[in-house]
């Protein structure tokens, strides 16, 4: 199968969330063997316009993200003569959906649109455009999900694709040392670190290690509360880790908590829970976390500190797990195939197939 992505800024341009996320679904079809291309500015020396890397043939549309202009104008000519089978455009900028739709039309293929909503998705005119476009849209989580249909998506064509883990990589690591509770994410304004600390603190009394994984602004912040309330002799920070590193903490941990503010889809707490943990986590309105222990009996949702605090206890009640094979339909190969099954949906639709 030929796909063309279309990704005007790319995770070689900037290590986003966002981007990483694209990168990850261009990763996994061209691991299964399918035509991958990639539209996008430039990012590559010399004066080639095309770069083959890693199964994938990036198309440099325009030069440096200086050129947004020219590579709207120019997407919907380079898609038509292209030719290809299925046209997957991310949903950021707006304008470019409207660009690769004109180009997937050119082009007679169904068009794919990649909503993730990292730091939130705007409801301008530009946006709204965009969420009529696509005979398949396709987000990480329904709290996105329900973001995109509040902007005009016709909630039918929506279709949730969770970001992948490797569960044979998680098998081939050896858990680290075991901890009662790890944390994992980048320490900023939206970690809300402070939600686990408070908990924790109302259960000094008890025996319990921690590890927090991750850097940031708001480190040292952290670091002076864990000290300011007495616990800080019973918590690691680890700093930034390696995938190989976190997944051993992981496999060593017996609780994930999750208590960020902002998360459209908690891929660190999904590495940790098919690694064994338990896993708690806090509510927030702007978080899918929830998502993945609804229904679950290892999983505990929370609203507050005092709340959090009862689910560490109740969480150490249940049996300590290297593994679990319940996230198996978020394995790299499951996900994979999730979005060939919407693009042979759409093929067929089409008449194509």
């Amino acid at each position: 199968m030929r796909v063309a992505f279309v990704s005007f800024e790319t995770a070689s341009h900037r290590d986003t969330e966002t981007n990483h996320r694209f990168q990850t679904a261009l990763e996994l079809l061209a691991s299964h063997g399918h035509d991958v291309h990639c539209y996008c500015a430039k990012f590559w020396a010399g004066e080639t316009s095309t770069l083959e890397q890693d199964g994938i043939t990036y198309h440099g549309v325009v030069t440096g993200l200086e050129a947004r202009r020219s590579f709207l104008v120019r997407l919907p000519f380079v898609l038509a003569a292209a030719a290809p089978d299925i046209v997957h455009t991310r949903a950021q900028p707006s304008a470019a959906v409207l660009a690769a739709s004109w180009g997937a039309t050119l082009a007679r293929a169904p068009l794919v649109v990649e909503w993730y909503g990292d730091g939130g998705i705007d409801n301008d005119r530009w946006i709204q455009l965009a969420a009529k476009r696509g005979a398949r849209l396709v987000t990480p989580s329904e709290l996105v999900a329900t973001w995109v249909r509040e902007r005009g998506a016709d909630g039918e064509l929506i279709e949730t694709i969770p970001n992948p883990v490797d569960l044979e990589r998680i098998q081939d690591v050896p858990p680290g040392e075991q901890v009662d509770v790890i944390y994992a994410r980048r320490l900023d304004e939206a970690a809300n670190l402070e939600s686990l600390l408070l908990a924790l603190a109302e259960l000094r009394d008890r025996d319990w290690q921690t590890t927090v994984i991750g850097d940031g602004p708001e480190r040292a912040m952290y670091e002076r509360l864990a000290s300011d309330l007495r616990i800080d002799d019973r918590i690691s920070f680890a700093g930034d880790c390696s995938l190989e590193e976190r997944i051993a903490a992981y496999r060593g941990a017996h609780v994930f908590a999750q208590t960020a503010e902002h998360c459209v889809f908690p891929t660190e707490m999904l590495w940790a829970l098919a690694s064994g943990c338990v896993g708690i986590v806090e509510y927030h309105v702007d978080s899918s976390a929830h998502e993945l222990v609804e229904g679950w009996d290892r999983g505990f949702r929370t609203t507050s500190e005092a709340e959090l605090a009862d689910a560490i206890l109740a969480a150490g009640d249940l049996e300590h797990r290297t593994f679990d094979d319940r996230f198996a339909d978020y394995d790299r190969s499951a996900v994979a195939e999730a979005y060939l099954e919407q693009y042979r949906t759409l093929e067929e639709a089409y008449g194509l197939l």
